[in-house]
């Protein structure tokens, strides 16, 4: 079947439009490699798509400068004069940016001050006192965290301290951990006043030596020296 013809405009959906240019653009490199190789021909093809994006052919036989170089030359234009007097003037215009910013800094330094009116430094002047002004927020907000900080570590520390306290003296009332009332062994006492050492021992009622009868439940063993 013969293909049927397309009315050339805008396609409006995007998909379609994106799809339409990307066949069309390899159509078009097709054609123009086969050219380059048929015919020997010197190709170049610049293009940009809607979105900005470029694509280039150009023949393997020659360069885009050779061909932009032999486009002037055939017509006798020259494309690159307009550019670098554009780019010269843009260049200037640097230059003297960047040479008034540097008289700026020089000035808030305190030097090449002997040529400025006297407005001008009543200006200069203010926007010292407002930097200044930032300056010293920056740094108060920055010594106020700082303190925080310090503020939090030492109630740290403290509580540290305090936990260390108690454990010091709750070993300073049990020094030899003999007191444990969650053990087999309800209470230890030692005695030591020259004579022999009793410890007495009071057994849980659980413990199988404790005697089955009446009585009590105190067992001393003499330790003698």
């Amino acid at each position: 079947m013969a293909r049927g013809k397309i009315q050339i405009k805008l396609i409006e959906n995007a998909t379609n439009r994106q799809v339409t240019y990307s066949k069309r653009r390899n159509g078009l490199f097709k054609k123009a490699n086969e050219l380059t190789v048929l015919c020997d021909a010197r190709v170049s093809i610049i293009m940009f798509s809607r979105t900005g994006k470029l694509h280039e052919f150009i023949s393997p036989s020659t360069s885009t400068k050779q061909i932009y170089d032999q486009y002037q030359k055939v017509l006798g234009v020259d494309l690159w004069t307009t550019q670098y007097e554009k780019m010269q003037e843009q260049l200037k215009k640097l230059k003297e940016v960047n040479r008034n910013l540097r008289k700026e800094i020089r000035q808030r330094m305190g030097d090449c001050l002997n040529d400025v009116s006297f407005e001008d430094l009543q200006a200069l002047e203010q926007e010292m006192e407002t930097s200044v002004k930032l300056i010293r927020d920056r740094k108060y907000r920055v010594i106020s965290n700082q303190i925080d900080t310090s503020r939090k570590k030492v109630r740290n520390v403290e509580e540290i301290h305090r936990n260390l306290l108690h454990e010091l003296d709750a070993i300073k009332e049990d020094p030899y951990g003999l007191v444990d009332n969650g053990g087999d062994y309800d209470t230890i006492i030692g005695y030591q006043n020259g004579g022999p050492r009793i410890f007495a021992l009071r057994l849980q009622p659980n413990h199988p030596n404790l005697h089955s009868g009446g009585g009590s439940d105190l067992t001393t063993y003499p330790l003698l020296e």
